[in-house]
């Protein structure tokens, strides 16, 4: 094995995206960030990530805020770190698969606004799925980051990994994430992760996890002594549980070793104390649920996140059948396998997490069936890494004939249409986008901001306080 040359471990900080999305359900504002930005310019992040993942959809929906407007207030106060974003390939920020001009032309306003770094990735790993996305990218050049949906499962072995990281360095992306969404990765299956990867591609590799299973912050520290080049963290108000490994902590962790990062925790502390009366606020109103700061070692028995536990119980509850917890947990992983064993990330995990929900209370299997497990089935979604349960996928579908090509392949452009729909509501370019993303919601949100010039009572649908996921 060839000998890891050691160096500091870069730092990407996600308080202003992941971490109030995982833990206050992405309600921080604009208004409440902007104040700190000049000092966390000064701390020597590789990146913040600031924007995309459920930010977009939660800025409009119940912040009543424009997300490109806040784009371009952290690109000015931003003089020195790279701004970074969440994209999920070819749904973009949204829940549907869209066309290639309107992914192209997403990338290339997310990049004209102030961002970077693109984190570009697929619920199912269908590297289809990215080429348009990680293409308009480079030609914007703007770091194309591919990201592993991580997971755990027959098909998922370290051969796997590392064939998909040669594709991924093949396809032009400038680095690769190893995506933990569930906070599965154990730190010594961590090294021979990172050191697998390292020996096959020569792309900088990133680790990004959540603290859920308790063991992030352990799974950090064997990354970086496997080489491993940035690492993703939370300034600790906003850290662990469902959140990051706290910043302050990791830095803590490597300063006076060949890993320092040469962060000055004393501006680290100043960040600090920012961000504690905000969660502070975020627990006393409720909108910080104490569940979501423990660890949940459920997660690494039956592999299935956070977020998509909480969904279950609220399922069960609203059928009046709690009883069934156990039932359907043991079903969510044959779910899993009679779908083609995806990774467990929005939006695969609310799909097979409902299925089994409905498998269990239905005392059949698959008597009762999603119309998204029949997409999923009907190869709607892409490629999964197994086949499907064929006497499932022909209870399911029936003799429908499943699409192999790329999803997106079937989708006509669809940039101009969208103009013409909401053409009556357009301020600036960018407002198109905000539209074909999320349709209803946008037009409340144009119709809100168009009161505001006027100053009438506007009449907003929608504000009712859901969670959104990635």
């Amino acid at each position: 094995m060839s000998e890891i040359a050691k160096k500091p471990i870069k730092i990407t900080e996600t308080i202003l995206r992941d971490a109030h999305q995982s833990l206050i359900a992405t309600r921080m504002t604009t208004e409440q960030m902007l104040p700190i930005v000049d000092k966390m310019d000064q701390v020597g992040y590789h990146s913040v990530e600031c924007w995309g993942g459920a930010t977009f959809d939660a800025s409009l929906r119940f912040l009543k805020e424009d997300p490109w407007d806040r784009l371009r207030k952290f690109r000015d106060g931003f003089k020195n770190t790279k701004l970074q974003m969440l994209f999920r390939g070819q749904n973009i920020l949204g829940y549907r698969p869209y066309a290639d001009d309107v992914v192209e032309y997403f990338v290339q306003k997310s990049v004209s606004n102030g961002i970077d770094i693109i984190r570009i990735f697929d619920c199912l790993n269908d590297l289809r799925n990215l080429q348009t996305a990680v293409k308009a990218a480079v030609k914007e050049k703007a770091d194309a980051q591919v990201a592993l949906s991580y997971t755990l499962g027959d098909a998922y072995t370290l051969e796997y990994w590392i064939d998909i990281a040669k594709k991924i360095e093949e396809m032009g992306a400038t680095s690769i994430c190893i995506k933990d969404m569930a906070g599965l990765l154990l730190p010594y299956k961590a090294t021979e992760l990172i050191t697998a990867l390292k020996e096959n591609v020569s792309l900088p590799i990133q680790l990004h996890t959540h603290y859920t299973s308790g063991v992030a912050s352990m799974t950090y520290l064997k990354a970086v002594e496997a080489g491993v080049d940035v690492i993703d963290t939370a300034m600790s108000p906003f850290a662990l549980g469902t959140s990051q490994p706290a910043t302050e902590v990791m830095v803590e962790t490597f300063k006076g070793t060949p890993y320092d990062t040469g962060f000055d925790q004393n501006l680290l502390a100043e960040i600090a104390d920012y961000f504690r009366p905000i969660r502070d606020e975020a627990l006393e109103s409720g909108l910080l649920n104490p569940k979501n700061m423990g660890v949940n070692i459920k997660t690494l028995l039956y592999q299935v996140p956070g977020g998509m536990l909480s969904n279950l119980t609220s399922q069960l509850k609203e059928q009046h059948a709690e009883d069934k917890y156990y039932d359907v947990l043991e079903e969510v992983p044959r779910v899993r396998k009679d779908l083609g064993e995806p990774p467990l990330v929005t939006p695969s995990s609310q799909i097979v997490g409902t299925q089994a929900v409905f498998n269990v209370l239905m005392g059949e299997r698959y008597k009762m069936v999603t119309k998204e497990t029949k997409a999923v089935l009907s190869g709607e979604y892409g490629a999964t890494v197994k086949p499907f349960n064929p006497e499932v996928q022909k209870k399911c579908i029936g003799d429908k004939e499943p699409i192999t090509c790329r999803p997106a392949d079937l989708i006509p452009d669809e940039l101009d249409t969208l103009r013409g729909e909401m053409a009556q509501w357009s301020e600036q370019d960018e407002d198109v986008l905000t539209y074909a993303l999320f349709p209803q919601v946008a037009v409340d949100f144009f119709k809100y901001r168009e009161a505001q010039k006027t100053k009438v009572d506007p009449t907003v649908a929608d504000t009712e306080n859901k969670a959104y996921p990635v």
